[in-house]
């Protein structure tokens, strides 16, 4: 380990695995440190319009775009975010979740403040709707990332927590970082991306979460204040990539829990992704803006995790529900339990090089 690996590490301890890395040395940044911003145009009177995600902002100088995180200073836009996770954790990768990449690995997990839209079910709210002058952040650059991520023994470096599209610059050189030195990455997003930016990642990432928060514009509108469309359109766009992806439908009684919608989510995904395509059915509890509601009842997620199976999707899941059936991994050629879970831990694995041990079929995904 050369001098500034053993000071990345050493700013962050860790007394077990999937324990928080502690924040040591917190503090905020000047200008000074401000890295610019890659999606964005310059316009008249020193108005700027960003290009980074489906809301183009406007901005003029000394302003700042939705996220928060983004400002104008002269003309020129600037990230207030590159090299500044207010939070870094280890967790399983089952946790974000992802079950056909790497599973029973680790992830170097982080995330800096802000987001591009408002769910009203946030569950990190604290860090998605606040900005860089709220929340206490530390320093830590794509290189340390990568070096803290492979010192800790992790798999992959996971951007995660708040919304990674409004820190894509310092997700995208933290990629680059770890994948120079054996780390992979991943990025568990809401995919409310602009095309442009969503391929420039995918020339860095290997595996991409996206949170599908319903599949009406209705519920967008509402309850994200953001849209359906190009959430969408980054799926596709993602499956031309050939980048792995997973899909988690949060679902939320009265809101996104219609049986014809749940159909009609799943015979998209089976005709515009593919079968193979894991989609994990989440059980939502109330939160932050969203507190009068009930928790979905169990049976909702059985309903449907069937509904995904009969449209023909191999891989579908019930996530917040631990020792459901619906957390393990069955071979789609011979039913056996390929993987076995318990919540975030992988009990057993009947796989060897990506297919089952019983009959042999490939199982999508990941492995190694």
């Amino acid at each position: 380990m050369n001098r500034r690996e053993f000071l990345a590490a050493a700013a962050l301890g860790c007394s077990i695995a999937g324990s928080p890395v502690r924040l040591i040395a917190q503090g905020t940044s000047g200008k000074a440190d401000l890295v610019e911003a890659r999606y964005y145009e310059k316009l008249a009177n020193r108005k700027i319009q960003c290009k980074l995600c489906p809301r183009e902002c406007v901005i003029d100088d000394l302003e700042r775009g939705y996220c928060g995180v983004r400002e104008n200073i002269g003309g020129t836009y600037y990230t207030l975010v590159y090299g500044k996770p207010c939070t870094a954790h280890i967790d399983p990768i089952e946790k974000k979740p992802l079950f056909h990449f790497l599973p029973g690995t680790s992830a170097f997990s982080l995330a800096t403040v802000g987001c591009n839209v408002m769910c009203k079910f946030c569950q990190n709210w604290e860090i998605s709707q606040s900005t860089p002058d709220q929340v206490k952040s530390f320093d830590l650059p794509p290189y340390d990332v990568a070096h803290v991520a492979k010192n800790r023994a992790c798999a992959s470096i996971a951007y995660t927590y708040s919304e990674p599209v409004i820190f894509t610059e310092y997700m995208h050189d933290s990629a680059v970082q770890g994948n120079e030195v054996g780390v992979r990455s991943v990025m568990i997003t809401n995919g409310y991306i602009n095309p442009q930016p969503m391929k420039d990642l995918c020339s860095v990432l290997s595996g991409v979460k996206i949170d599908l928060k319903a599949f009406t514009e209705r519920f967008y509108r509402e309850l994200v204040a953001g849209e359906l469309k190009p959430v969408l359109d980054t799926l596709v766009l993602l499956r031309k990539q050939k980048m792995w992806t997973e899909i988690v439908y949060l679902v939320i009684p009265g809101q996104n829990d219609d049986r014809k919608e749940l159909e009609a989510m799943c015979a998209w995904i089976y005709k515009e992704l593919g079968p193979d395509t894991p989609l994990h059915f989440s059980r939502f509890h109330p939160q932050y803006r969203l507190k009068n509601l009930p928790s979905t009842p169990v049976k909702t997620l059985t309903m449907a995790r069937q509904i995904g199976l009969d449209s023909g999707l191999h891989f579908v899941y019930t996530g917040n529900v631990p020792g459901d059936p619906g957390e393990n991994t069955y071979c789609p050629a011979c039913g056996e339990i390929v993987i076995q879970r318990v919540g975030f831990a992988v009990v057993s694995m009947s796989l060897h090089n990506g297919t089952c041990d019983k009959c042999g079929a490939a199982i999508a995904g990941i492995w190694s």
